[in-house]
Formats: structure tokens, C-alpha cells, sequence
């Protein structure tokens, strides 16, 4: 397996917000985390990238500890996480941002000698040509649309070129048209990448849910299976207030 969780857990208060007994991803698995707000997944990736530190309970990345490890650590090992919020430099044009994510993914001696390559230049292209940016390479970020801006966070998780991508709700807020674009493109990053994606909407959910969903309740693992599975299951829609299949289509 490439990622191992085992009894991880943090409260904050007194409240425990994460208590997951285990959670596996394999090599290049597409894995999705569903479940109703304070669930504890957005903390689930906050500790694996770490951004939060856990209480207790260990992470193994490719056998290696990753509990306890600076985020810088973790990011150099091979893990990258985009969060829920896009958090691109709006002031920068969208290859500026791709030249400063590739820039800084090198050590501080080496970003200060910098100097663009060919080969660089070929790789913002074929990433901004995946993430379907070739067209806004040089508009400011700032004046992007919505899942645009989403796109280009998504962009500079790939430039630094990681095992494992931590994607937090990549469709919030997005137009049919983008959600459905979006969902094909972790499908094809998932032949070069691990994936972990959190997502309310099940629609989403079940075009990208190829393998196992896994459902997080008040910070705990409630069941793990396809998608089918998943959304037929009674706890599953109990614990989303006893909706119905059709209700549960716009979580």
C-alpha cells in the first residue's frame, strides 16, 4: 500500500474531530471521502499534508512516517494537497504562478539562481494544456472564473510533480460544464497520480468514484464500497438526516 493510517486521532476543545481506525490508499488509486460537515475529512487531509498535527496514531507514506514531519517534509516526500479555497496569487498571470510553483520546488540556493529552461517552459505548457489553460496563460489569475482559478491550483499540485494529491471539494462552486471537465481530469491525473478527493456532490462522487468510497460520520469510518454501494447503504443515508437517494444527489 502506499498509504497506511492507523488509530489516528486529535480533538480540538475536547472534541475529538478525527478518531479513524484505518484507512489504505494503493499506487495510483483514486480515492473518495464523502460525509455531512464535521465529519473530520478536511482534518483527515490537514494531518496527512501536516497542517495539523494529530494526538496520536500513525501515517505511513511508501512504509515512511509521515506523523510528526513538517509540511515542507511531507511536501519534499511526495505528497501535495490543494485546499477547498483556491489560493492562487490573483495579482500573477496564470504562467506566473506555474513558473513560481515549479520555482519552488526547489531548495532556497537554487530559487535564487533560477533561470527558466526549455524543458520547463514544455512542461508549464503540457500541464496548463492538460488543466485546459493554455488560453489564459498571461490573464491575471485574480480575474479568472471560479473553476478556472480551481484549475490552476489543481496545475501547481501537478508541477510539483507528487505521488500523492490531496484534493479538497475541486467542484464547489463550479458550473455543470466545469464539475463534469473537472471529473474527467482527476481521471486521467489518477494514471500518473494517487488521489484522494473529498466531495459533497454525489453526482460528481459517482463519476469519478471508480474504485472504493470511503464515509467519514462525526470523525469516525462508517463504511468503505463502491459507489452503488455507498449510496444504497441505510447508515449512509441515516447519517445524512435520513434523505433519500434523490436528496442525496445534491449534497
Amino acid at each position: 500500500m502506499l498509504l497506511n493510517v492507523n488509530n489516528l486521532s486529535v480533538s480540538f476543545g475536547g472534541v475529538h474531530a478525527l478518531n479513524l481506525d484505518h484507512f489504505s490508499l494503493r499506487d495510483k488509486e483514486l480515492r473518495v471521502i464523502i460525509g455531512p460537515n464535521g465529519a473530520g475529512k478536511s482534518t483527515f487531509l490537514d494531518i496527512i499534508c501536516g497542517k495539523t498535527k494529530a494526538d496520536k496514531g500513525e501515517i505511513l507514506f511508501n512504509g515512511k512516517a509521515v506523523t510528526g514531519k513538517t509540511e515542507v517534509a511531507i511536501a519534499e516526500m511526495g505528497i501535495g494537497r490543494k485546499f477547498q479555497k483556491p489560493s492562487v496569487f490573483p495579482g500573477l498571470t496564470v504562467h506566473d504562478n506555474l513558473l513560481l510553483a515549479a520555482k519552488m520546488k526547489k531548495d532556497i540556493f537554487s530559487s535564487l539562481f533560477f533561470k527558466p529552461t526549455a524543458a520547463l517552459a514544455d512542461r508549464i505548457h503540457a500541464v496548463a494544456t492538460k488543466l485546459s489553460l493554455t488560453t489564459v496563460m498571461y490573464k491575471m489569475a485574480g480575474d479568472l472564473s471560479h473553476g478556472q482559478k480551481q484549475w490552476l491550483e489543481i496545475a501547481i499540485v501537478v508541477l510539483q510533480d507528487p505521488t500523492l494529491m490531496l484534493i479538497d471539494e475541486p467542484a464547489a462552486g463550479m458550473s455543470d460544464e466545469e464539475t463534469e471537465k473537472t471529473g474527467a481530469l482527476l481521471l486521467e491525473l489518477s494514471k500518473a497520480h494517487s488521489i484522494i478527493v473529498i466531495e459533497h456532490d454525489m453526482k460528481f462522487v459517482e463519476q469519478i468514484a471508480r474504485e472504493l468510497v470511503t464515509v467519514l460520520v462525526r470523525g469516525k469510518r462508517l463504511m468503505e464500497g463502491t459507489f452503488a454501494e455507498v449510496k444504497n447503504d441505510q447508515r449512509v443515508i441515516d447519517c445524512y438526516l435520513g434523505r433519500t437517494n434523490a436528496q442525496l444527489e445534491t449534497l
